[in-house]
């Protein structure tokens, strides 16, 4: 309970107002969240006045962070091409003082190359004999010799795309007794599925190291050595949502014609085609049978299709008492839009006898129809069509690790122990509902209304009274917030583009504690931690990074999921002489 003295927020008395209705009270009057562009430059403070960091020795160093640096899948690869010519720069021609002129193939003609490297995107990378050049090839492990066809020049950077062909010599990463997909080395949905899944692992966190060390621009000390990769409980069959998709329906065709069945899946490598997929080994059991109706019922009905589409396979999953009479309330939540279960005489079913409950799944692909998701003993529902977790069997571990992190040992001891969480850019609640039995109150925020509904609805479903939700202004998120910052740990979990301009400068103006900062794109997660650990002097506040780890939430893929830590301290002062 707060109470509201002038126009601040402070923690004085006690009046009937619960944290989410003072934070509505002052949020109401804002303007809409406006999510900023993925090249969104750092903060003013970076801007116009570069900070030092410190190094640990009570001085410090200029930032080489570059504020407009983006960091989207072409930049990270040229990143990686990049640095792999410095590393392999030749020595000048001895007969004329230069560098020989690089010879490049011209397009479709095939050669041999020998991957020297793997990119964070996890395609291999190959220097042409001269070692300027650099070769882009999917599909590849280091040390193997593949013959590949160019595709794509990209000459001013000194490098080309091209297409996998076959191998004519493994590396010893290689091992093709692995590959479980048909489709494997045409689909552009997997990278790695010929690595061992401990290479798997090693090769995403050197992505992560990779990341802080091109994308941060801080100094090797100030980044802790980069933690081994969380493995997924599952490496095939994880996948609770598939979007495959097709590019022309049959209505345009006259009833004479012939309306053929477009390819329905995913798109080739390096090519803007549909590949027809008939089964993904990356989804679950129940997906992969939605797969397999929804293809079917396309191929029937094409005709109804004026124009393309993108379907859904979602899972949801019911928990039924095995004796209803005893039935708990986290078996069987029975709130508003939650039913206590799901019809089992309709559609497709896969069932799974559990201790206390039979386990039911179902294949979901109505966009706007309800699904239900159970981490451990919490259960969420979404639209089935909005953003939730894909990897199920990975989230017990993964909202654990950050449970038993969220609070700094020796907590209890302090005079001004942690004990609210305010996690930004909450979605359906997945941290605020998972932490919140650690704090006193839990507030999540989010900018989409829908998320704030299944939000609410999953605290009331997981009976929790101390945690809310509210739609907020991202330019004011931090000015409304009615916790004291001294006691209050800050969760991110931005989209791919990371954080704005303005969450980091309030964020710093905040000041709060602890932030744990979670991110599907570790490059952009790098660039908004360097701006955190050079904070803003005149604040006083910059933050240490406690811990980094990478979480393999999509194995086969070149994909990787990261968590920083960071704790608030405040710049040295100067030595006196």
């Amino acid at each position: 309970m707060f109470a509201i003295r002038s126009s601040a927020w402070r923690l004085t008395s006690y009046v009937a107002l619960s944290p989410v209705q003072a934070f509505q009270l002052r949020s109401a009057s804002r303007k809409s969240f406006q999510r900023h562009s993925a090249n969104a430059p750092f903060p003013a403070i970076m801007q116009n006045n570069p900070k030092k960091q410190f190094d640990g020795k009570k001085k410090f160093k200029k930032a080489k962070v570059d504020k407009n640096k983006s960091s989207g899948h072409d930049e990270v690869l040229l990143c990686d091409i990049n640095n792999l010519l410095k590393r392999n720069e030749p020595e000048q021609d001895e007969t004329n003082g230069e560098n020989a002129p690089v010879a490049v193939p011209e397009k479709f003609t095939e050669i041999d190359v020998k991957i020297a490297e793997l990119s964070s995107t996890g395609d291999g990378l190959a220097l042409s004999e001269n070692k300027k050049y650099v070769y882009v090839v999917p599909f590849t492990v280091p040390g193997d010799t593949v013959r590949v066809k160019v595709v794509k020049h990209f000459e001013p950077l000194s490098y080309s795309l091209t297409d996998f062909v076959k191998v004519i010599e493994p590396g010893p990463q290689r091992n093709d007794s692995l590959i479980n997909c048909k489709y494997f080395g045409e689909c552009s949905g997997c990278q790695l599925q010929m690595m061992s899944y401990d290479d798997q692992l090693a090769h995403k966190r050197r992505i992560v190291e990779k990341a802080y060390a091109n994308f941060s621009g801080l100094i090797p000390e100030l980044v802790p050595t980069i933690g081994e990769t969380f493995a997924s409980p599952m490496q095939f069959g994880y996948r609770t949502k598939l979007t495959p998709h097709f590019a022309h329906g049959g209505a345009n065709k006259k009833a004479d014609e012939e309306a053929p069945v477009p390819p329905i899946g995913f798109t080739y490598k390096n090519r803007r085609l549909d590949m027809d997929i008939e089964d993904c080994p990356l989804g679950t059991d129940i997906v992969r049978r939605g797969l397999t109706t929804e293809r079917k019922r396309v191929a029937e009905n094409i005709r109804s299709y004026k124009r393309g589409a993108t379907l859904l396979m979602r899972e949801t999953t019911a928990r039924v008492p095995k004796e209803p009479s005893a039935a708990t309330d986290s078996e069987t939540p029975n709130v508003e839009g939650i039913p206590a279960s799901v019809n089992a005489d309709t559609g497709d079913v896969i069932r799974t006898e559990r201790e206390n409950y039979i386990e039911e799944k179902r294949c979901i692909t109505d966009n706007n129809a309800t699904s239900f998701e159970y981490i451990d003993d919490y259960v969420f529902s979404n639209k089935a069509g909005a953003f939730f977790q894909n990897n199920n069997s990975i989230l017990s571990g993964f909202t654990e690790y950050i449970r038993s992190r969220a609070i700094p040992p020796g907590n209890d001891q302090d005079a001004k122990p942690i004990k609210y969480l305010l996690d930004a850019y909450s979605g359906s609640g997945l941290f605020t509902i998972t932490l919140s039995p650690l704090f006193k109150s839990s507030l999540g925020v989010d900018i989409g209304g829908d998320s704030i509904i299944s939000a609410r609805e999953n605290a009331r479903a997981n009976k929790l009274p101390n945690t809310g939700f509210a739609a907020a202004d991202a330019a004011t998120l931090f000015k409304d917030v009615p916790y004291p910052p001294d006691q209050t740990l800050l969760v991110i979990d931005p989209p791919r583009k990371g954080c704005s301009e303005d969450f980091l400068r309030q964020m710093l103006e905040f000041k709060p504690r602890r932030v744990v900062y979670v991110s599907c794109n570790v490059h952009t997660q790098a660039r908004d931690v360097a701006v955190m650990v050079q904070g803003d002097e005149k604040q006083n506040v910059r933050y240490e990074i406690e811990s980094i780890r990478g979480f393999d939430f999509f194995p086969q893929t070149g994909h990787v999921e990261g968590v920083a830590i960071l704790n608030r301290t405040a710049f040295p002062q100067a030595e006196t002489v």
